[in-house]
């Protein structure tokens, strides 16, 4: 999928809500447990119950990875799910890779050709050689870590001494990547002051933005400061819509949290042009 068809997606729905699936076994409601595997028939529930309302779905591999073979097994049923049944949602591999041209080539591999996603997380700290074996794939998306939301990120990607912040450096340089018209960037909601200094450089690219909800980040701040002429961004939702209930009508809870963000989108978008 390219951005367009995001975009529109974006705007027939009257959403650019992605859902996270950080789905944890100790935290899914326990009658799940009894499934063959529970972690896969909590993610299938949600997302027949959620594909409305969200454009896209985040897959953090951490959550599968840490559970080894059978874990793998799960994501691989999970995005073969998606694809299968909603393919015109956005599917985005949240594996943070980085590495080397050969070993990021392989990544690629495993996430683009394998089990067929749309976009992958991946560090840029190691600089164009390690990002642009992602690039080099059509109609598929590199999403690179721009300005975090986790309380470390002033550790690095913001200078406190007020030289140049090194996320910025991050996103002029990535500009000069190949087909870096590929690339999207993780922006986090806690530091939405900074979307304005984000839009200046990278105009036209579309933002993932997590930190919406459990995290604190404020959408209308973030709306009025990322959106552009394409719209342009996806905020991420994880725990406040999927754990939102633990019992049997946790579906429901869920999809009312879900429900409450794509009303608050849609009245942002309604007002675009206001």
């Amino acid at each position: 999928m390219n951005v367009k068809h995001l975009t529109d997606q974006i705007i027939s729905k009257k959403s650019f809500l992605c859902l996270g699936l950080d789905s944890d076994l100790n935290k899914i409601p326990k009658h799940l447990l009894n499934e063959v595997d529970p972690i896969f028939e909590f993610n299938k529930l949600l997302i027949d119950s959620l594909n409305n309302l969200i454009v896209a779905v985040k897959i953090n591999t951490a959550f599968y990875e840490s559970e080894g073979s059978k874990g793998w097994k799960t994501l691989e049923k999970t995005i073969a799910y998606i694809n299968s049944n909603y393919p015109k949602l956005f599917t985005i591999a949240d594996a943070k890779r980085g590495d080397i041209g050969n070993t990021s080539d392989r990544y690629a591999q495993a996430f683009f050709k394998h089990m067929e996603f749309d976009s992958i997380t991946v560090s840029p700290y190691m600089g164009s050689d390690s990002v642009e074996p992602f690039l080099q794939y059509e109609n598929k998306n590199t999403i690179i870590l721009g300005l975090t939301s986790n309380k470390g990120a002033t550790d690095f990607q913001i200078d406190n001494d007020g030289s140049f912040d090194l996320f910025k450096k991050v996103l002029l340089k990535s500009k000069d990547w190949k087909n870096s018209n590929n690339l999207m960037y993780v922006i986090g909601a806690t530091k939405s002051s900074f979307l304005k200094d984000v839009r200046k450089i990278v105009p036209d690219n579309f933002l993932l933005i997590p930190g919406v909800g459990a995290q604190g980040g404020d959408l209308e701040e973030t709306f009025k400061n990322g959106v552009n002429k394409n719209i342009g961004i996806l905020v991420n939702s994880s725990r406040s819509i999927i754990y939102a209930g633990n019992d049997k009508d946790f579906l429901k809870k869920s999809y009312i949290e879900a429900k409450r963000l794509q009303a608050e989108m849609n009245i942002l978008l309604d007002n675009i042009n206001d």
